[in-house]
């Protein structure tokens, strides 16, 4: 047996059950900046690669937010990304501070400066993806938004042999409701070439 939501029906909360199933999902910790050169700091958990080349990064903003404005105004931004030891921080920077308030200001966050963008990243993210923007798509009350990204920095200490590690990165993510993922157990599965390396 299965339970059937209707996503049609009035009584059903789609995003609540697509919040639910769609798990784990990354976080996108953006960096951005008003035309007056307000911080802005605030997590996305609709976040993906939406292009290998050019390298396209793509986040959802779910109605009108600040880092939607900022980057429809300037055209740029920073995805940090959200470690475990920074899991505080950054649901802090959840919460809805005005448009005026540089979130990582008041909340004690470090920033330094991006190589190629304006805006800001965090100093203790382990990695960041410098970017600017590429396009926008309307999708009802949310809007997609596609960002070229310039430049990948990544901190030494998180790489091994050249390559950002998932040891060392300790990615968390969105889960239901206000349940968080903590970084996972990691398997390596080779990916057959061909059908007949299929392991059955």
């Amino acid at each position: 047996m299965r339970s059937v939501f209707r996503c049609e029906d009035p009584d059903v909360n789609a995003y609540r059950l697509l919040t639910a199933l769609v798990v784990p999902r990354p976080i996108a910790w953006i960096s951005s900046l008003d035309q007056a050169g307000v911080g802005n700091l605030a997590p996305h958990s609709f976040f993906s690669v939406a292009c290998a080349n050019p390298p396209i990064v793509s986040f959802t903003s779910v109605g009108s937010k600040d880092t939607l404005a900022n980057v429809r105004a300037t055209g740029e931004f920073v995805v940090n990304l959200a470690s475990e030891p920074l899991l505080g921080q950054v649901n802090a920077t959840s919460a809805r501070f005005g448009p005026d308030v540089d979130e990582a200001a008041a909340l004690g966050i470090a920033l330094e400066p991006s190589v190629l963008v304006a805006p800001p990243r965090v100093a203790d993210s382990p990695a960041s993806l410098e970017c600017t923007l590429h396009s926008t798509q309307e999708l009802g009350d949310s809007t997609l938004v596609l960002g070229r990204v310039l430049a990948v920095t990544v901190l030494e200490d998180a790489l091994v042999d050249g390559h950002p590690v998932m040891e060392r990165l300790r990615p968390v993510s969105r889960l239901g409701r206000d349940e968080w993922g903590l970084p996972p157990e990691v398997v390596s599965v080779p990916r057959p070439a061909r059908p007949e390396d299929i392991q059955r």
